[in-house]
């Protein structure tokens, strides 16, 4: 903040109107600065916005002043909860400094705090734009890139396939006279300029985001079709004839297909198109020009399914575990995933999870064949109408092999015409995962041939929900599974009579008991089945916590003997007066840990968690009670501070922390935000001898010949979108780290030895370098496409714990080259490794 005020620069000839401008804006300049020292910086920055509105020149006297004193009255607005008042003090400022990156980059880290995240993105692009070397804004923008334009896009315009079929479809409607198109969702604009190319007089797209909009229109523009496609910032829903279209049109094509088929809207959206925007369908026999009716497509789809065992699926879905590091779960606590509580869930939640299921680490089983779930036909409105309405289809299916009933996998095939159809089954090389719907609730999940699988099926809400999975064994008098939806009916099994009458004559219901649900991420429950990670825990604290045990003996001691007592001190259940103080324990990790608990096992300790989550906190209350902690051993941070800003405190003002637990890796497979600093303010509070965990991390990595990271990363040329310019406007958006991979199940081949790349130390800052080069010998011939990294994190020098290992919770990462570097056996490359706050950038050189 700059100590020196700046003075009002004086035009010649000024007239006494300047003068007293000047005069004006020199005491409004002394105000702020006053303001600024005595830390009202609402008035301050009043005072700035009066000085830059009548003395515009000064802008570059006063920017750095400015900024301060807009970010920290930020900070109050942010504080109070005054959003609208925060957001419109940025406005004003980046009108005043429209080019300034260091605004840009703020106001998107505000609006990504308050859930803006597709706004944010567009803040910290834009910051990048202005500044390429803004450290910052790139690691603020390549986090957020994902919401942006999210990576699909780019596999799915590199999906040659899915392209070729689109496009050859288009092509016959157009010729066969469907001349007016509307293409819905239409992101980079390709159905839109394939239809245009085919000879369409009118083409109209609509996009909703704004990112994607302004990409679209660059788009088209290269393409020379700006003149022949009109480019709509909006739902199709808000779509009004003729204020934005001139007349309904004979054609819609869309591709708003999620991996469930209906999750991104289609069913609403061509409900309202044929309501709305559409020629009326063609009738009956009718052979009129294509033109004078209307068509969709996709033209219908036909869902299909089987059931899977899937040992990746169930640890991200089920807790399989009773006992956690001698931490016994109680029965009464009913962990589920997102995908199991959207049933009861009041907000409109994906039923479902995704996978690639041809990558998934360890495989799958098929235990059933594969059987048909549901057809849709987008030409007939009363038919997407009756989606909603319609009872839920009950389907039974026969086991085919033996195994562990874990999920149904879900995938369609798109039939775009009575000629061209996309598949996206598990067995098909698509841009598409797959929709999982992970079985819940079963008192078993085995299952054998003879056996069958039960489910009710719904499109309800606009979603393709496959709820209440059940297994039917013909050799047992009772069901083995029980229902996870509200309607607890039993499930008819079609035409097989026998079954039908057998299901209907079982009586499964049991008394009611207090259950307690607890919804977790899929990494929370993976995290949950982790016991090596547990158990790793609690090794490293009881380590610790032995090494502080004579001080603590020490000072009971002599505060023992100066009240004319002696005393042995220590022990869990320890109640005298004099007793020694407890060993404090603060768990920080992000979402729900039983690590706190498992602290309290460990002797005379006060452990204190930060979850955030109510119901998180209730279950942590009842695995208290369960293992028969003292009432209120357990305390929750959060509860002590009044923002989460300062859960990093002493938990008294004369009282230190003996063991702080970071989180250092997101699941993602990238460093956690703002953590060497997170790690600099727990060095301070730590007792002599306590301990951070984990104490240091050491990032490995190796060189990779990966064709599907370089695809899945930008789109490769203008073979794959047939000939259309789309790829320099959208690799844009590229960015330089590809997370949540599975290097188990990765397609690449190794060309190195995995190397030690970084360390950062949590308790020994010194330690660390932020640049460093690091030698890497090839062992094999090929191209250099991607470095995968993950992390080893030491909780001391003995225990550790690996992020890539088979039982990781962690996903890992990979840095994606912009240009594959050809290497041959026995050379050597060398990697720059560079780390600055939370991101790493790596670049080879020969």
């Amino acid at each position: 903040m700059s100590n020196t005020r700046p003075r009002p620069r004086r035009a010649a000839g000024n007239a006494a109107g300047g003068a007293g401008r000047d005069e004006l804006v020199s005491r409004s300049l002394q105000s702020a600065e006053h303001c600024v020292r005595a830390q009202d910086f609402g008035t301050a920055y009043a005072h700035y916005l009066l000085v830059l509105s009548l003395a515009p020149e000064l802008k570059d006297d006063v920017k750095e002043t400015f900024q301060y004193t807009l970010f920290r009255w930020a900070e109050e607005l942010d504080a109070l909860g005054r959003t609208q008042d925060l957001l419109g003090c940025y406005e004003q400022a980046l009108e005043l400094f429209p080019e300034d990156e260091v605004i840009c980059n703020s106001m998107g880290e505000h609006l990504f705090r308050m859930g803006f995240r597709d706004e944010a993105a567009g803040y910290f692009h834009k910051a990048v734009k202005l500044n390429p070397d803004f450290s910052d804004a790139k690691e603020n923008f390549y986090r957020v890139a994902n919401w942006l334009v999210e990576r699909w896009h780019f596999i799915m315009l590199n999906d040659t396939t899915r392209n070729t079929i689109y496009n050859a479809a288009i092509q016959k409607a157009v010729r066969v006279g469907s001349r007016s198109v509307l293409d819905i969702g239409a992101g980079t604009g390709i159905l839109s300029m394939f239809a245009k190319r085919a000879g369409a007089h009118s083409v109209y797209a609509c996009e909703l985001s704004q990112t994607m909009y302004e990409l679209a229109c660059d788009v088209v523009a290269a393409n020379k079709m700006e003149a022949g496609i009109k480019l709509l910032h909006m739902k199709s829903l808000d779509i009004e004839i003729p204020k934005h279209i001139p007349e309904r049109v004979s054609l819609v094509v869309t591709e708003t297909v999620d991996a469930g088929l209906f999750g991104e809207g289609i069913v609403e959206s061509l409900i309202h198109a044929w309501e709305h925007l559409l020629l009326q369908p063609k009738a009956t026999g009718e052979n009129g020009n294509c033109e004078n009716y209307g068509k969709v497509i996709p033209a219908s789809a036909v869902m299909f399914g089987m059931a899977v065992e899937c040992a990746e699926i169930r640890r991200h879905h089920r807790v399989g575990v009773k006992d956690i590091a001698g931490i016994c779960l109680p029965t009464n606590i009913k962990f589920q995933s997102p995908a199991y509580s959207s049933i009861d869930s009041e907000e409109t939640v994906e039923p479902y999870t995704t996978e690639k299921m041809s990558r998934v680490p360890g495989g799958y089983l098929a235990l059933t064949e594969c059987f048909e779930i549901m057809t849709v036909d987008f030409n007939n409105l009363q038919e997407l109408k009756s989606l909603a309405t319609r009872k839920p289809d009950k389907i039974g299916v026969p086991v085919t092999k033996e195994g562990t009933l874990d999920a149904v996998v879900a995938w369609f095939v798109l039939q775009l015409d009575d000629e061209h159809s996309l598949c996206t089954s598990p067995s098909a090389e698509t841009c598409w995962e797959q929709a999982v719907y992970p079985a819940h609730g079963l008192a078993d999940y085995y299952v054998k041939p003879g056996d069958h699988v039960t489910m009710e099926v719904s499109c309800q809400d606009c979603y393709l929900r496959i709820q209440g999975i059940r297994v039917f064994s013909s050799e047992r008098d009772m069901d083995v599974g029980k229902s996870f939806t509200r309607n607890k009916d039993l499930l008819s099994l079609g035409n097989e009579a026998e079954l039908c009458s057998a299901l209907a004559n079982l009586q499964t219901s049991k008394p009611d008991s207090v259950e307690q649900a607890c919804v977790l991420e899929s990494t929370e429950i993976a995290l949950l089945n982790n016991i090596p990670y547990h158990e790793a825990f609690k090794m490293a604290m009881s380590k610790v916590l032995s090494s502080l045990t004579p001080e603590k003996l020490g000072q009971a001691m002599d505060t023992h003997s100066q009240d004319g007592e002696m005393s042995c001190a220590g022990g869990q259940n320890q109640a005298e007066p004099h007793a020694s103080e407890p060993f404090y324990v603060l768990d920080v990790s992000e979402g729900f840990s039983v690590l706190p608990i498992i602290a309290g096992t460990l002797g005379q300790v006060k452990p204190y968690s930060s979850v955030e989550k109510d119901q998180h906190r209730v279950a942590l209350d009842l695995i208290s009670e369960a293992n028969h902690f003292p009432k209120e051993t357990l305390e929750f941070w959060l509860r002590h501070v009044e923002d989460e800003s300062a859960v990093l405190q002493r938990p008294k003002s004369d009282k230190l922390w003996s063991i702080i637990i970071l989180d250092v890796i997101e699941p993602s497979g990238l460093i956690q935000q703002e953590i060497m600093e997170k790690a600099a303010i727990s060095r301070c509070l730590l007792q002599s001898g306590g301990k951070i965990f984990p104490q240091y991390v050491l990032m490995f990595g190796l060189l990779v010949e990966s064709q599907t990271l370089v695809e899945e990363n930008a789109v490769q040329g203008t073979s794959r979108t047939l000939g259309l310019n789309i790829a320099p406007f959208i690799n844009q958006f590229r960015v330089p780290i590809r997370a949540f991979l599975d290097l188990a199940s990765l397609p690449c081949i190794p060309l190195s030895k995995p190397v030690e790349l970084l360390r950062l130390d949590l308790m020994t800052p010194y330690l660390n370098t932020s640049n460093r080069q690091v030698k890497v010998h090839i062992c094999k011939s090929g191209q250099v496409t991607a470095i995968p990294f993950w992390y080893q994190m030491h909780l001391d020098d003995d225990i550790r714990l690996d992020t890539s290992s088979e039982a990781s919770h962690w996903k890992q990462a990979a840095v994606v080259l912009e240009n594959p570097i050809q290497v041959a056996v026995g050379e050597e490359l060398v990697l720059e490794v560079q780390h600055h706050k939370s991101n790493v950038s790596i670049t080879v050189k020969r």
